[in-house]
Formats: structure tokens, sequence, C-alpha cells
């Protein structure tokens, strides 16, 4: 097939098939907090242990986010994305049928695989859809990562509550099985473009040991202690490997990440921006839900269960998923820095009267509708940035890039947020609480986070959009190849 054509797609299918996916990958990232609490005795584990259900999905979809893209660029975005669904589909069935923590563990790890979907997914839109459907779409499927995590809370708690918690696994793998056949049909074979190159396995390693190490000393930090020895060495350790494999990456003539494409100001703001938003945007989900569950004795706890908890948060997915068309008009009309711009605002007026709301569930609610619909805004505005930025054959590997900066940003949350909470509570009952002065400081800090988005979003300069592939620029200096 000539590179320059392309393939013969019907919009409103691919879109549908497309957002479903996101859907799913979302849902499958919620799947677990329901079972947090019973996940020790599910499992016949520690408490500690059992975050590790959690942390694993962290860690494989970073550390796989940018591999996929690269190969998606170099061997087909259908072929990668029909082989993620395998790992998730099979991930699921693990999940499903264990009984003990090692292979839940190793199920969740191959359903962090899948995550490489979502901004795989968004990519092929650039190669298939024409320009005027190109920024609603990208809003569309941004809009439906939200819903999924928002609707599959209360839907994955009200199975735990009433039926077996393998339900909720067999389902995603029934699910990830149907976006398989609908990715076989839907999507058409789509053109490389621009030189293969060889895949870059030692900057995978180091990218993926540099993450493992960070994510682990941000997610782990909170329990082990932030002066511990161990998490001191991880941070250390992180740094020292990332300056190796920048180097690397600079010298050799495939690399895993065109630093150099990346260092464009465009590149580089939006994806600091994407730190920002993803920080911002995942505080909502750490400090709220908590709010409106803790017992109303304590005088500012809502003593809501975790399925009614679950129900209120659910028009925030909606919400983003009614802004999303909103967003896409404006992007096509005045830029996706300008929606991004509005998104940032959103998200701090939406903290900002969270302070003012905080007092009842329906102000809640309301709090989290704003800040979701900002972040429906921005989530979709970001990979329009990126792909304005670079060349066809670079879009995989840019936008999961961009994800991989999102999924960092709302790691740095969990972080912060938690030491917040931790450092600000007081015993009930034997039991230790955040006060609301915590809760205050956390969306606060959620707040000022949003304004300095706004700000970087700023500086993100407003070029031309390119539509073309262009040519691979020049890497100095390459390694010879054995």
């Amino acid at each position: 097939m000539d590179s320059s054509t392309k393939p013969v797609v019907h919009p409103g299918r691919l879109i549908g098939v497309l957002a479903f996916t996101g859907i799913v990958g979302a849902l499958m990232q919620t799947l677990v907090v329901p079972l947090i609490g019973v996940l020790p005795k599910i499992l016949d584990t520690s408490a500690s242990n059992a975050t590790w259900v959690i942390t694993v999905t962290l860690l494989a979809g970073a550390v796989a986010t940018p591999v996929i893209g690269r190969l998606g660029d170099m061997y087909g975005k259908r072929r990668v994305l029909l082989i993620c669904t395998a790992p998730l589909i099979l991930g699921s069935v693990v999940c499903a049928t264990a009984s003990s923590l090692a292979p839940m563990i190793i199920g969740r790890g191959l359903q962090g695989l899948g995550v490489g979907l979502i901004p795989l997914g968004i990519s092929a839109m650039r190669d298939l859809l024409p320009p005027e459907r190109l920024h609603s779409s990208i809003a569309l499927m941004s809009a439906s990562m939200g819903i999924g995590g928002a609707l599959g809370l209360p839907v994955a708690a009200a199975v735990a509550e009433n039926a077996s918690w393998r339900v909720l696994f067999w389902a995603v793998a029934v699910l990830s099985a149907i976006i398989f056949v609908l990715l076989w049909i839907i999507i058409p074979e789509i053109p490389v473009s621009g030189k293969v190159g060889r895949f870059d396995v030692i900057g995978a390693i180091g990218l993926g040991v540099a993450l493992v190490c960070f994510l682990m000393a941000v997610s782990k930090g909170g329990d082990w202690g932030w002066a511990n020895a161990k998490t001191l060495q991880l941070f250390g350790a992180a740094v020292v490997v990332a300056l190796i494999w920048g180097w690397w990456e600079l010298r050799v003539s495939s690399p895993l990440v065109d630093l150099r494409m990346t260092a464009g100001r465009q590149v580089l703001l939006t994806n600091v921006a994407s730190v920002v938003v993803g920080f911002g945007m995942y505080a909502s989900s750490l400090i709220i839900p908590q709010l409106m569950q803790l017992p109303s004795a304590t005088g500012y706890g809502l003593g809501q269960s975790m399925l009614a908890m679950g129900l209120w948060m659910a028009p925030g997915g909606l919400m983003m998923m009614a802004v999303s068309p909103i967003g896409g008009r404006i992007s096509s009309t005045h830029g996706p820095k300008l929606t991004l711009l509005l998104g940032c605002l959103v998200i701090a007026a939406g903290y900002g009267s969270s302070i003012f709301l905080m007092g009842s569930i329906w102000g809640l609610m309301i709090a989290v509708c704003i800040i979701c619909g900002g972040v429906g805004l921005a989530y979709g505005a970001m990979p329009a940035l990126i792909m304005a930025a670079v060349p066809l054959s670079a879009t995989a590997s840019a936008n999961s890039v961009n994800t991989l900066m999102r999924s960092i940003g709302t790691s740095m949350s969990a972080a912060v947020v938690g030491v917040v909470l931790a450092q600000m509570s007081t015993q009930v009952g034997g039991y230790n609480l955040p006060t609301e002065a915590g809760f205050r400081t956390g969306l606060l800090i959620a707040c000022g986070v949003a304004i300095v988005a706004a700000a970087i979003t700023l500086a993100i300069s407003s070029g031309p959009r390119r539509t073309a592939p262009e040519p691979e620029p020049a890497l100095a200096a390459p390694v010879p190849s054995a």
C-alpha cells in the first residue's frame, strides 16, 4: 500500500471502537479499588503485600507504554493494537483464577501492559481520520478513559458486594476479547511512515529500570519512609540510570525516544504540563472519596458506603464525556493550546470551589463535575498538541511518552497527597484519620498545581499543525551496529 494513501475507514465505527477500548482500559485500572480492604483475606497475605496488586499495574504500564508506542511506529499500529489485547485477556484470566498473591500480581502486571492501547489508539486516529474529525475524536477517546474510571468504580463495588469478586476479572477478560474482535474488523492496516530502523533494546531496558526505580520510590516511600535508605537508593539509582539512558538515546541511530524531538518547545512544555495536570487530576481521586466515606461523627466526613461513593463520583465521568465535543470544537477553531489552558483553569476552579463545598455530598459532586470537566478539556488537548509537533513516523512514540508523563504526575500526586494527609492526621477511635485541615490543604495544593499547569501552557508555542510526514532529523554520532 502506498504510504501516502490513507486506508479506507468508516470514521464513526473507528471512533466508537477506540473509545470503547479506552473505557475498558480505564475500567481495568479501577477494577481492584473496591477490593482493597478485602484483598489481604482473599489472597491470604498482609495489607502491605496486597498493595502490590495496584503498584505492579502502575509499574508495568509505565514501562510498557513508551515501548509499545515505538513498536507501533515501527511495525504498524493495527498489529501492535491487536497484540496488546493478548496480555489484557491473559492477565484478566490469571487474576480471575488466582487464590494467592503471586498469580494475582502476575495477572495485574499483564493487565498493566494493556495500558498502551490508549495512546496507540489516539495515534492511529491521526493516520486514519480526516483532519476535520481529528480534534473531536481525540477528545472523545480521552474522555472515554474518564468515564471508564468513573463508572467502573460503582459497577465494581456493586459486583464485589453482591457476587464473587472473580466475576470482575472474567468480565474484563470477555470485554478485552470483544475489543480484539472489533479492532480486527474495524481497524484497517496502517502503513508505516518514514524510516523504521532497529528497535532500541538497550534504551528500553534503561528506561524501564529508571522508571521502576523512580515509581517504586514514589509509590512506596510513604510506607518505607522518605528518608529510608531503600527509598533514597531507589531515587539515586533512577537519576543515575536516567542520565546514562539519555546519553545513550542521543547517540544511538534508532532511539526508543527521540530526545531531540521531545526537547522541542511545544513537545517539551506539553509533557511538563502533562505531569502537572496528571498530578492535579489524581488528587481528586485521592481526597474526595475519603471525605465521602469517612464517618459523619468526625464532623467533616459524609458517611457514604463504597457503592454510594462510586455513584456520587460517577457524574464526573459523564461530565468528561459531555465536554469532549466542546473541547474538540475549541481545538479545531482556536487550537489545542487554548483548550488545554481552559482545562487547567477549570480544574483550578473545581478545586477552589471544593474548599467551600466539602461540607455536603451534593457540593462535592458538583466540585467533582467541575474538576472532571477541566480534565476532559485538558486530556483531549494534550495529544493534539503533541501530534501537531511531530512527524507521522513518530506519532505513537511521542504520544506514548506524553501518556507516561501523565502517569508520573499521578504517581507524584499520590505521594504528595499521602504525605499531607498522613502528617495532618489525628487519632479517632483507635484509627489514624486525616483531619479536615489536611483535606483542605490537599485540595489547595491541587488548585495551585492546576494554576501552575495553566502558566506552563501559556508558554507553549502556537505553531501551525503538521499534516504530512516530515523527514527524520539527522542524529549526531550514531553508535555503530554490531
